[in-house]
C-alpha cells in the first residue's frame, strides 16, 4: 500500500530542512525561494518498537517494518492557482498525495529571508489555504460552465447529482470552506473524489519553532496555530525542523543525548510521522515467523480478506480463514505456544474487521 503525504508551505518555512530529516537526503536546502523545484520523495520507515519485540521473539532471517512516503513541494506563494512562482505545477504535485503536511514557520530570525517580510504564522497558514481552495473553485467553476445545460436539458441522475454536488462545493469554496469540512453524502463524495480536490485531503500543520521552544513546547508563533487549526479539527505537530535533521545525522544513542540536552524525551519527527498515519485512518497488522517479521500497513475499519490481499492478491481472492492473536497478549505471555494453550490464538472468517497491533497468518485456496 502505497501512501503519500505532502509536504507544502511558503518559501524559506523549513519544508526541505524537514524533509532532510525525513528521509536523511542531503537535498537543496537554500535560503531562497524556490531551491526546490521538483518534487523530492523520500520513503520513510514508521518507526513501531512492537516489531522490534517481534525480531527478538522470533529472531527472523528479516524484518521489514511498514513505510510512508513524503515528498516535498516547492514553496507556494500568493497567486500560485494563477501560475504564481510556478505555482500550477506545484499545485499539480499536491493532487498526488493522500495528504498534506503544511510547514509553519513559527521562528524569528534575521538570516533566513521571510517571503513576506516577517514571521506571521496565521497569515502564511492562510495564504495557502486560499490558493488551494481558488484552485478547487477554478475547477469547480469550469466543469459546471460544462454540464450545468446538459443537467437542466436531459435531467439525467447521475448528471444531475454531479451538477447539485458540485454547486455545494462552489458554495463552500466562495465562504472559505475546505471541502473536507463539507458534510457529503455517500454518493456526493464519490463525485467530489473524482476531481482529486486539494482541500478535500487531510492536513496536519508542523509548527516550525527553533530549540529554545523545544524545550518548552510553545511559542506566541505555535499557540497561534494551534487555535487556528482546533477551528478547523486539524492537528498540530510543533517541532524544530532544524533540530530534526541534525538528529537525523546521529546513532541512536547519540539522539538520546541531543534530545535530553534540549529538554526533550521524543522525536518531533516520530510525532509527525504516526500524526500523519493515524490522519489518513492507518492501523498496522504484523505477520511473523522465523523466516520474516513484518509490518503491514491498513486502512482501519478493513475486513481480513482485504487485508490479506495486501500481502498478496492470491490471498484474498482465495481467503478461507484468519489465524489471529493480539501483539497485547503475545507481549504478556512471551510465547506463542502459551497464546494458544491460554486460548488467545482466534479464528476468524471474511467478516472480522482487523485491529492494530493483530498478528496474523491466513490461510487460503486457490
Amino acid at each position: 500500500m502505497s501512501l503519500k503525504a505532502g509536504i507544502v508551505g511558503l518559501p524559506n518555512v523549513g519544508k526541505s530542512t524537514l524533509f532532510n530529516a525525513i528521509t536523511k537526503k542531503n537535498i537543496l536546502a537554500a535560503n531562497y525561494p524556490f531551491a526546490t523545484i521538483e518534487p523530492n520523495v523520500g520513503v520513510v520507515f514508521v518507526p513501531d518498537k512492537r516489531l522490534d519485540f517481534l525480531k527478538e521473539l522470533y529472531h527472523p532471517e528479516r524484518v521489514i517494518p511498514t513505510t510512508f512516503e513524503f515528498t516535498d513541494i516547492a514553496g507556494l506563494v500568493k497567486g500560485a492557482h494563477q501560475g504564481e512562482g510556478l505555482g500550477n505545477k506545484f499545485l499539480s504535485h499536491i493532487r498526488e498525495v493522500d495528504a498534506i503536511v503544511e510547514v509553519v514557520r513559527c521562528f524569528d530570525d534575521a538570516n533566513i529571508t521571510h517571503v513576506s517580510g516577517e514571521t506571521n504564522p496565521i497569515r502564511d497558514i492562510e495564504i495557502i489555504n486560499v490558493e488551494l481552495i481558488l484552485a478547487d473553485l477554478d475547477i469547480v467553476l469550469n466543469r459546471l460552465g460544462k454540464i450545468e445545460k446538459k443537467a437542466d436539458t436531459t435531467k439525467e441522475k447521475d448528471v444531475v447529482l454531479e451538477r447539485d454536488t458540485l454547486r455545494k462545493a462552489k458554495d463552500a469554496l466562495e465562504k472559505n470552506i475546505p471541502l473536507r469540512n463539507l458534510e457529503l453524502t455517500k454518493d456526493e463524495l464519490q463525485v467530489i473524489k473524482n476531481f482529486n480536490f486539494l482541500t478535500l485531503k487531510p492536513i496536519i500543520y508542523a509548527a516550525n519553532v527553533d530549540e529554545d521552544t523545544v524545550a518548552v513546547g510553545d511559542n506566541d508563533y505555535s499557540l497561534q496555530v494551534k487555535e487556528y487549526a482546533a477551528k478547523e479539527n486539524n492537528g498540530v505537530i510543533v517541532m524544530c525542523c532544524k533540530l530534526e535533521e541534525d538528529l537525523s545525522n546521529l546513532e541512536e544513542e547519540e539522539k538520546k543525548e541531543l534530545l535530553a540536552s534540549v529538554g526533550v524525551n521524543n522525536s518531533g519527527l516520530d510525532k509527525l510521522i504516526f500524526a500523519t498515519y493515524d490522519l489518513l485512518g492507518l492501523a498496522t497488522f504484523f505477520t511473523a515467523g522465523t523466516d520474516e517479521c513484518r509490518a503491514w500497513t491498513f486502512h482501519k475499519g478493513s475486513k481480513a480478506p482485504a487485508c490479506a490481499g495486501i500481502i498478496h492478491n492470491d490471498f484474498e481472492k482465495g481467503f478461507i480463514k484468519a489465524e489471529v492473536m493480539s501483539f497485547d497478549d503475545l507481549f504478556l505471555l512471551k510465547d506463542e505456544k502459551k497464546v494458544k494453550e491460554s486460548g488467545k490464538l482466534r479464528i476468524e472468517g471474511k467478516e472480522y474487521i482487523m485491529k492494530d497491533g493483530d498478528i496474523c497468518y491466513f490461510r487460503f485456496n486457490v
